[in-house]
């Protein structure tokens, strides 16, 4: 994951800090992001630490819609950070740099190098958001369990290309990521690592169909 302040040495991001007047809020592990913070209109950099933001259906079950780690950006109008149903969770102990869109898209900024630079390592690392929401949505159109397991498989090989992938999350995680019963998934791999298509070992998976 490129870092939002790449080019940006220490002195500029402390400008840039000052010019967008940022705040940098302190979260313990488990702890629910401030709900201030989640519906704001703001643009939100994982300084330290990794974020989950979840989205609670009617009943009660969560489903996992991004895991974020350091350098991860998010936001009101590139998330569902806005929605009441939406929760993010402090999965470690973490900092998140907080910056409101409006202070950030004020056209007055174009005449600082530091924020140009800035504002295009955001614009990178949103359209990589992008990119792994659209292969999200991929996963998520099959309708079979093993369907959707294959599908993430062959999307974090191609990334790789080994056979070997490693999770970036838990097995609990990726049935909420894939949005599926969480028992139902287990025994999915467990038919798969009978019929020798995978390999499993804490957060490792081996291709053995490759």
């Amino acid at each position: 994951m490129n870092s939002p302040f790449d080019g940006i040495s220490r002195s500029q991001a402390n400008k840039l800090f000052d010019l967008l007047e940022t705040h940098i809020y302190k979260f313990n592990k488990n702890q629910e992001v401030l709900p201030t913070l989640k519906n704001a209109n703001i643009v939100g950099i994982v300084l330290h630490g990794s974020i989950q933001i979840n989205y609670i259906e009617y009943n009660g079950n969560e489903i996992v819609l991004e895991e974020l780690s350091e350098n991860n950006v998010f936001g009101s109008y590139m998330s569902l950070t806005n929605d009441e149903n939406c929760q993010i969770i402090a999965k470690e102990d973490s900092e998140i740099l907080v910056i409101d869109n409006n202070k950030l898209l004020n056209p007055k900024n174009l005449k600082y190098a530091y924020y140009n630079i800035f504002f295009r390592n955001l614009f990178i690392i949103i359209n990589t958001k992008l990119k792994e929401r659209n292969e999200r949505i991929r996963i998520l159109e099959k309708k079979q369990i093993r369907e959707k397991l294959l599908e993430y498989f062959e999307i974090e090989h191609k990334k790789s290309l080994s056979k070997v992938i490693y999770l970036p999350f838990n097995l609990k995680d990726l049935a909420d990521y894939i949005a599926v019963n969480r028992s139902a998934m287990f025994r999915e791999l467990k038919n798969l690592k009978d019929e020798k298509f995978i390999e499993v070992k804490n957060r490792r998976i081996t291709l053995l169909y490759k």
